[in-house]
């Protein structure tokens, strides 16, 4: 799994001119699901998010995870983070998984972060969203699972 993970003041997320997800300060996650993907990896990423240490402490530095700041989660299914842009100019999605096993494990990874008692806010899986953000910090990370 390929998260990027975006410290947010807040984010909405717009389907067909609805919103269907919106946090205040938290993350919001761009998810991306690989074919060797499992039920473990979407548990060991949700498990990864939620205890980073990215938040300020009173001190300024980043010290606090999630739950510590009463952070939420505003989860995007994006198959497009496994685009393949090494030749030509159109990108190749062969490396993203399967349309049915990126929905069960998308869903798999928004109960896993709900596990930890996380809020966790979703866009619609396979729609065209309209994301709107403000960056916190900006401090934003890249999570490969493929790296651990």
């Amino acid at each position: 799994m390929r998260a990027v993970l975006q410290r947010v003041t807040r984010a909405t997320c717009t389907v067909e001119g609805q919103i269907t997800g919106q946090v205040g300060a938290g993350f919001m996650v761009l998810l991306g699901v690989a074919p060797s993907d499992t039920q473990a990896t979407a548990v060991a990423l949700a498990q990864k998010i939620v205890k980073l240490r990215v938040f300020n402490d009173t001190a300024g530095k980043m010290n606090l995870a999630l739950a510590e700041v009463g952070g939420a989660v505003l989860s995007i299914s994006q198959f497009t983070l496994y685009a393949d842009t090494r030749r030509g100019n159109r990108p190749g999605f062969s490396g993203a998984a399967a349309p049915d096993h990126a929905r069960e494990l998308y869903a798999e990874f928004n109960q896993a972060l709900r596990s930890h008692g996380v809020e966790v806010q979703e866009g619609v899986f396979g729609a065209h969203m309209v994301l709107d953000l403000i960056n916190d910090g900006p401090v934003t990370l890249i999570l490969d699972t493929a790296d651990w």
